[in-house]
């Protein structure tokens, strides 16, 4: 088990597979990119399939969530997720991807395990989607989405940040576009990950302007504290239902309190949190012979050091040095 001093269990793995992205979306890191980890920094594929069998079958781990960078862009993805899918007990697989790539790799990722996606798309217009990401590929994130859809990774969600002068405007037309295709929305609050530090509390979308904007088209129904539990997005039924929209506050309205995640990076750092400033080291532990029960005991002590919360509400909070590209989403 993964507890902290505050009794938070952790049943949920996030695994970074890759700080690399084919994007460079404005959020996240400058538009010239960052400097890559060395290949030998990264865990290899057996290393990663280990950390998770430990996790899942020592830990109490439940559920896998494979990020990035962009995890698409990891050569040996499929074979992870199936060696994973393998595992007993075998935790449910999740994948946070920009859809890039999508349309090739869902129906091999639905074979080899995967339950299901998220995807990130924050406009419906092509030309705010070139200016947010700096790349031109908005048709190819909508074929992403229609290609997971079909090959039954559901449900399929799409999560999308919004940003004040560039589509701060598009909530209930997301919502609607959404409803339509039957993807479940999930609006994100900017946080402040990204690589340059350009982000400011003052100006941001905040849950509250989300959710008003929605409300001009949209009645919304809350789900009720019983039906989140431990999930970040506090869920709306959107006009009675079956659908719902989700919001994530993590900046106005934190959810540290009910906090069930333990990360991996990509270099096999373990990160209680987002915004943690320290990383406990299970790259080091795994290459020099360490056994399974010694590596369970470092990734114990790092989640037993967990603190309360983010800290975003404390007026001498520092922004992680690491930008979300390297910590997985």
């Amino acid at each position: 088990m993964l507890i902290d001093t505050y009794g938070r269990v952790a049943t949920d793995l996030r695994v970074s597979l890759t700080d690399r992205c084919n994007l460079r979306c404005t959020y996240c890191m400058p538009e010239e990119g960052l400097q890559w980890l060395a290949k030998p920094d990264l865990l290899t594929d057996d290393e990663i399939v280990r950390l998770i069998d430990i996790a899942v079958r020592v830990l109490g781990i439940e559920e896998v969530r494979f990020t990035g960078g962009e995890p698409l862009l990891r050569p040996g993805l499929v074979g992870i997720v199936e060696r994973v899918a393998a595992l007993t007990p075998r935790p449910r697989m999740s994948l946070t991807t920009n859809g890039i790539g999508l349309k090739r790799m869902a129906t091999a990722l639905k074979a080899a395990g995967l339950d299901r996606v998220n995807v990130s798309l924050d406009t419906l217009r092509p030309d705010v989607f070139k200016t947010l990401t700096r790349r031109d590929r908005h048709k190819d994130v909508l074929e992403g989405l229609e290609a997971a859809r079909a090959a039954d990774l559901t449900p399929v969600k799409v999560n999308s940040v919004l940003m004040p002068a560039l589509n701060d405007n598009e909530a209930p037309d997301l919502l609607a576009w959404a409803v339509e295709h039957d993807y479940e929305l999930r609006f994100i609050e900017q946080m402040p990950l990204d690589a340059q530090h350009g982000w400011k509390r003052d100006g941001m979308v905040t849950a509250g302007d989300i959710l008003t904007s929605l409300r001009t088209r949209f009645d919304l129904t809350p789900e009720g504290r019983d039906e989140r539990g431990s999930a970040p997005a506090e869920r709306w039924i959107v006009d009675g239902g079956p659908h719902r929209v989700g919001v994530i506050a993590s900046v106005t309205r934190p959810f540290c309190s009910a906090c069930d995640r333990t990360r991996l990076t990509a270099d096999g750092q373990v990160r209680t949190c987002l915004f943690a400033r320290e990383e406990t080291d299970l790259r080091a532990a795994l290459r020099s012979g360490a056994p399974d029960e010694e590596i369970a005991r470092i990734w114990r002590l790092a989640m037993w050091g967990k603190k309360a919360g983010a800290g975003l509400d404390d007026p001498s909070f520092v922004q992680p040095d690491r930008p979300m590209s390297a910590i997985g989403g």
